[in-house]
């Protein structure tokens, strides 16, 4: 990425972005075909990912995060798209959750969700997405009643990236009325009894990413897994989708960029006619006008 009249690159993002493409063609892009196909990314990756620094991209410093802003983040998942979507995008589900905890949760919860989080021995996945609604807050149903001993949750996720593979379950729940300010977020930890988990879903790609639905029955969670405040989980849901709609959308390049350099490389080897396809027009004008919308997206 070069220096835009939008968006000047500082000193340090050049060679941010140039970390993370290095990583991926060593460590991602030899084997993304495999894990495509066998439907789940090793866990052993994410470790290797985690010395970079990007298992805790929004975290702050002091709980062993990289500190990073949103800018930094886009470079870091177009980046790594460029070897594999489906990693760079479950990877960025993984730091929208340690966000959330880092600007909303308590000192406590930061103290004890955020060094294994940043290190990627918890791996965090994101559940709002219901089999009835997507982001609509009036819909949510999930509920979490108040126990003696914590919150009891009783319904299901959907579409969940992560689902049966993470650690931690960040999960947008109704602990009140209807609309956006009966949702209150918790946390749920894999192996909690009443925690369970669908079949993979079928997907048209993302493979690698495996996805399922996420169930809770009469799911018994510690009254302190409750993140930030009752009743403001959608507004914390929200805030993280805020930064995940720009990392989806900065995969969605990375994807993009590497199509067309593939492209592009095919198109000088190959021959038509005594001379290589990039050497006809027409063609040529075909690759202007995606070359035209690529930098308009990124842009």
């Amino acid at each position: 990425p070069e220096n835009t009249m939008h968006c000047p690159l500082s000193d340090e993002q050049p060679a941010i972005f140039a970390m993370a493409k290095r990583f991926g063609e060593e460590h991602i892009a030899p084997f993304a075909r495999d894990w495509e196909r066998q439907g789940t990314i090793p866990k052993t990756l994410w470790p290797k990912i985690a010395e970079l620094g990007l298992g805790g991209i929004f975290v702050s410093e002091e709980h062993g995060g990289s500190g990073l802003g949103r800018l930094d983040a886009t470079l870091i998942f177009e980046a790594l798209a460029m070897s594999c979507p489906a990693v760079g995008s479950f990877l960025s589900i993984h730091n929208m959750c340690g966000g959330m905890i880092d600007r909303f949760g308590s000192a406590e919860a930061k103290a004890r969700w955020l060094p294994a989080l940043c290190r990627m021995e918890t791996i965090f996945s994101y559940c709002l997405t219901e089999p009835g609604s997507g982001s609509d807050a009036a819909a949510l149903r999930t509920r979490a009643e108040r126990t003696d001993a914590g919150w009891k949750l009783n319904g299901t996720k959907a579409f969940i990236s992560g689902g049966g593979y993470s650690d931690a379950y960040l999960t947008m729940v109704r602990t009140g009325g209807d609309g956006p300010k009966g949702i209150s977020a918790v946390i749920v930890e894999d192996g909690t009894p009443g925690l369970s988990f669908g079949g993979l879903e079928d997907k048209m790609g993302w493979r690698a990413q495996p996805t399922s639905q996420v169930q809770f029955d009469d799911c018994l969670i510690p009254a302190e897994n409750l993140l930030g405040q009752e009743g403001k989980g959608f507004s914390y849901a929200m805030a993280g989708l805020d930064g995940g709609r720009l990392n989806i959308a900065a995969s969605a390049l990375g994807g993009a960029q590497a199509a067309l350099d593939a492209t592009l490389a095919y198109m000088g080897e190959r021959k038509a006619f005594g001379k290589s396809l990039d050497q006809f027009q027409a063609l040529q004008f075909r690759l202007a006008e995606l070359e035209v919308k690529l930098q308009s997206a990124r842009t």
